[in-house]
């Protein structure tokens, strides 16, 4: 496999790109193949390689991210199929008593992944589509996420994005620590001028959130109380079928 100068395997190489995308979630290809240590002559091949397997993407920039692929076969990771196992019967529940778009996310470093979607006809404009991903300092379940993270996984998400979050939401500290405190998470008129957020964190171990779970319902809505208690008693149930799962 290995045909550079420095003998590396092809796959070596790639795991290399896929380190650096981990921790500066876009970059332009150049700066990308320099982070990496690559020849460009070997890296412009091997990005091209990876584009055509989906396990890059090009972001409205142009700039290279972590391609859906990725995520893809992610899904089939024991962890993920156990998440969503343990979460679906809950969310069901949820949606039928919301009657709105009922979703479940993760935290990755290009923000908040949504993993699973249920929604309804008539629901509210919700442009979250399973598989895509939402930014986390805009949305409740990116608040709910990183509140409950451990330090240094915030840390890591944060730095890249430091100057986007001064200007576009420079209260998010206070935010994230009123959502600690409360357990939860409400944003009106971020995404969508006429809808709110309403997410609860799943709880793994040590108390940091494993996934978050969302409603988005209209923003006037006079029942948001009883969602959030819906929600609430969802989190603690997928919590503890994520327990059961593991023994």
């Amino acid at each position: 496999m290995a045909n550079s100068s420095s003998g590396d395997a092809v796959l070596d190489r790639a795991m290399r790109i896929l380190a650096v995308l981990e921790v500066h979630p876009s970059l332009p290809a150049g700066e990308l193949i320099d982070a990496a240590g690559l020849p460009r002559t070997t890296g412009y091949r091997l990005l091209r390689t990876m584009r055509a397997h989906g396990l890059l993407a090009a972001s409205d920039s142009g700039e290279l991210v972590l391609g859906q692929r990725l995520w893809e076969i992610a899904q089939g990771a024991p962890i993920s199929r156990t998440l969503r196992a343990a979460a679906l019967p809950f969310m069901q529940d949820v949606n039928a008593v919301v009657r709105q778009t009922t979703q479940l996310a993760v935290l990755d470093d290009q923000g908040v992944l949504i993993v699973e979607r249920l929604s309804r006809h008539g629901a509210v404009i919700n442009p979250a589509e399973v598989a895509t991903t939402m930014p986390a300092h805009l949305t409740s379940m990116g608040h709910v996420l990183l509140a409950h993270s451990p330090v240094h996984v915030v840390q890591r998400w944060w730095a890249p994005r430091a100057a986007q979050i001064q200007e576009a939401r420079p209260q998010l500290h206070r935010e994230l620590a009123e959502a600690r405190t409360r357990g939860h998470a409400q944003l009106s008129g971020v995404i969508n001028a006429e809808t709110t957020g309403v997410s609860v964190p799943v709880l793994g171990g040590g108390g940091h959130a494993v996934a978050a779970l969302t409603v988005v319902v209209p923003r006037d809505s006079a029942e948001i109380p009883q969602f959030l208690m819906a929600l609430q008693t969802a989190g603690r149930g997928i919590t503890r079928a994520l327990e059961g799962m593991s023994h």
